[in-house]
């Protein structure tokens, strides 16, 4: 008892000078200068003039980013040209689940309709496996309304609803072509050269607008020439559908923490289990020999809780077993006048939290808001310069769920270093506290944390407290203190990295105005 009210005592002392030094925070506009880079063009043989006339802005790809983009922007009267490489129903393993902070962003934007009548399911939360043992993290959503929850569902009839909900607007034209290049003069971007099909021909085309924001994805092939890409690939998923599988805990996402890496599970269908297996490295055991197969078998299955074991057998044998890289690439854009990058075209996370739609979302209610007010957009340097304040703006929820991923992913993969086991064993017996000891990490993960820079900081500071007294209470011992000593210098080395690459180009005052919201000097 002694221990909890020490440890009591000094998460409150901790909170109390915390709020001591916050203020109602200001706006908040970047005052680092960088150097915009030159945009690439590609000279093509006289394309032919294929922009819509009076384009505002021109979104290349419409995906969950382009999309939700697009319509916000046609709703608040801009004239948008949307350039998709592929109009059909996406096919992927990925992109499939919505934290409830996400949601709330679709309702923001008037979109919360396309997750309705595509069978998407409501996640209230997580569930932690780990020896036998489960621990259940709901989101707190007590706060909000009934509908407020994370959705799950197939990807590609969620991208279709708002592809839908785009070419509603009268003043949207979405056209299925290729961007090859952007279209720049004297440093600025003017537009774009993309290749379409008319009637059967193929044709080259140009389009032009003051602004073009670049939302292809993770397979970009125009972010070389907007940002330094700097993309680390730690591991493959793994994907299958079990089908008429019971999960342990309805309606929240699995979390296995399996040897030598994580497995997921969590609802895309009524009758629809989405199973994510996590594989180290960036070569996997093949699918065509059937590597995967006896991989998937002897070393994955027998680690399931029993309940999901025989679905995940049937699914193995029914085949469709697919592979997705796991990209993480820190957001280091260039300023350009003209062009803009969105989604994961400007930043990835592991994908192991399901936040990228989520993070992207929170990304097009800042940009929306920043635009609103311009009427005029054809001054591309001032228009870039006041653009910077975007990636200001967006770091304490991009920031905070970037860094919690990244950390979780190198934590909680499988290891036999008596250290890692030990740090695991720490976080989830703080996770085990309950109250605000879960409550707010799975707020910070899931972007429903109000003020996250300050939460994720006050969760670092007591769980260092809780890891103390963890393993040395109630008598230290040389043995216990060197264990404490690996363990914490083992947590900087995995959270510095990942603060050091999401940082960029932040300076020490930025950080701490983000992070108190107190002016800078």
């Amino acid at each position: 008892m002694e221990f909890h009210y020490l440890f009591g005592v000094l998460v409150v002392s901790f909170l109390a000078v915390t709020i001591l030094f916050r203020s109602k925070a200001k706006k908040m506009i970047t005052d680092n200068k960088v150097a915009s880079a030159p945009v690439a063009s590609t000279a093509l043989a006289a394309p032919v003039d294929g922009s819509p006339e009076g384009a505002d802005i021109i979104i290349v790809g419409a995906g969950v980013a382009g999309s939700a983009l697009a319509y916000t922007l046609a709703k608040d009267g801009r004239n948008v040209h949307v350039i998709e490489r592929d109009l059909t129903e996406p096919d992927r393993i990925v992109g499939e689940l919505l934290h409830p902070a996400g949601y709330l962003k679709l309702v923001e934007l008037g979109l919360q309709d396309c997750v309705e009548d595509i069978d998407a399911q409501r996640v209230l939360g997580y569930a932690f496996f780990r020896d036998g043992n489960a621990t259940k993290l709901p989101y707190p959503l007590q706060k909000f309304a009934s509908d407020v929850a994370g959705r799950s569902f197939h990807n590609g009839r969620f991208i279709q609803r708002m592809r839908e909900k785009v070419s509603s607007l009268p003043n949207a034209q979405l056209e299925q072509g290729t961007v090859n290049t952007l279209l720049e003069e004297n440093g600025t971007v003017k537009g774009v050269i993309y290749k379409t099909k008319t009637n059967g021909q193929e044709l080259m085309k140009k389009a032009y607008a003051p602004l073009t924001i670049i939302c292809d994805g993770c397979f970009s092939n125009l972010r070389r020439t907007l940002c330094s890409p700097k993309i680390d690939v730690p591991s493959c998923f793994v994907g299958m559908v079990l089908e008429n599988c019971k999960l342990p805990f309805p309606n929240h996402g699995h979390v296995i923490f399996a040897d030598p890496s994580l497995i997921l599970f969590y609802p895309i269908g009524s009758t629809e289990v989405r199973c994510m297996v996590d594989v180290p490295g960036q070569k996997i055991p093949s699918v065509v020999n059937g590597e995967m197969t006896n991989y998937l078998k002897t070393v994955v299955a027998s680690q399931l809780p029993p309940e999901l074991y025989g679905p995940f057998i049937r699914a193995i044998e029914k085949g469709n077993i697919r592979s997705h890289p796991n990209r993480s690439m820190p957001a280091v854009p260039y300023p350009t006048p003209g062009a803009l990058l969105l989604g994961d075209a400007l930043n990835m996370r592991h994908p192991l939290t399901g936040a990228g739609m989520t993070v992207a979302l929170c990304d097009i209610v800042i940009l929306r808001n920043l635009l609103k007010p311009l009427q005029d957009l054809h001054d591309a340097s001032s228009i870039c310069k006041y653009l910077e304040s975007f990636y200001t703006l967006r770091m304490p929820v991009a920031f905070t769920i970037n860094m919690i991923a990244g950390a979780m992913h190198k934590v909680f993969s499988g290891s036999p270093d008596k250290v890692r086991n030990e740090m695991r064993r720490i976080i989830l017996g703080y996770l085990n506290l309950a109250g605000v000891f879960s409550a707010g990490p799975i707020s910070l993960l899931s972007g429903l944390s109000p003020q996250p820079l300050i939460g994720i900081v006050i969760h670092l500071f007591a769980g260092t407290i809780y890891a103390v007294f963890s393993l040395i209470a109630p008598f230290p011992s040389p043995n216990r203190i060197w264990i404490l000593a690996c363990v914490i210098f083992d947590g900087c080395r995995i959270i510095f990295p990942i603060v050091k690459a999401e940082s960029g180009k932040f300076s020490f005052q930025q950080w701490f105005q983000l992070i108190t919201g107190l002016p800078t000097m």
